[in-house]
């Protein structure tokens, strides 16, 4: 049934692609998670009124992160490429996108986290102040443990975003499925190849967004 509806896929090279895409995704989504979270804390402890008010990083901070949440994926992925060839020492390949997906994700996922510590009732902070607790403390124990469930949303959102940029970056030879879905499908004329590939993105979207909304749910105590 599968080889009359999707006559030009070869599954092989399809999982293989698959896992390309899962892979880049992960890294990603991990470096991401703990450079934002990082970035986001900065902006929050920096700003008016909080431990580390610091008006000057605040600013340079916010607009590092303005700079790079703003510029489209695919002109930052051009914008990086003496870097990138640096580090890893190619273009091609699935490594070779990783630069690009995490400097991309983590200003857009340090804004979340920013607003998200922003909703912590400034009560909970304040009184942990007047008990003594040092700085670290009130991170690990207060802020962090308190705006856990839009950390998670917010790390959901950005993961569905890293998604597409991995296929965005396949078009330029960083490998997955939007590799396959231009290169196989695109231009040689075989929809059934960039139909498949569509799917199982989608299929991938479906299941972040479900395990992201599942453990949200888990850690909102509302």
């Amino acid at each position: 049934m599968a080889e009359k509806l999707f006559p030009h896929v070869n599954w092989d090279r399809m999982w293989e692609a698959t896992v390309e895409t899962l892979y880049m995704s992960a890294i990603s989504v991990v470096a991401t998670f703990i450079l934002g979270a990082i970035l986001g804390l900065l902006l929050f402890l920096t700003s008016k009124g909080n431990i580390w008010e610091n008006q000057p990083v605040n600013l340079v901070l916010s607009a590092i992160v303005n700079i790079f949440r703003s510029i489209p994926f695919i002109i930052l992925i051009v914008l990086l490429i003496p870097f990138t060839k640096f580090i890893v020492g190619s273009m091609i390949g699935e490594n070779a996108a990783l630069p690009a997906l995490i400097i991309g994700s983590a200003p857009f996922y340090a804004r979340m986290v920013e607003i998200g510590l922003r909703e912590i009732d400034k009560g909970v902070i304040e009184a942990a102040k007047s008990m003594g607790a040092k700085t670290t403390t009130i991170i690990w124990k207060v802020l962090l443990p308190e705006s856990m469930p839009a950390l998670v949303s917010g790390i959901t959102v950005t993961a569905i975003a890293l998604v597409s940029y991995t296929a965005m970056a396949g078009v330029i030879g960083a490998g997955g499925l939007g590799n396959l879905a231009y290169m196989e499908g695109f231009q040689r004329s075989r929809n059934d190849v960039t139909l498949m590939a569509t799917i199982i993105i989608l299929i991938i979207v479906f299941i972040i967004q479900f395990v992201g909304d599942f453990f949200t749910r888990k850690l909102d105590k509302r």
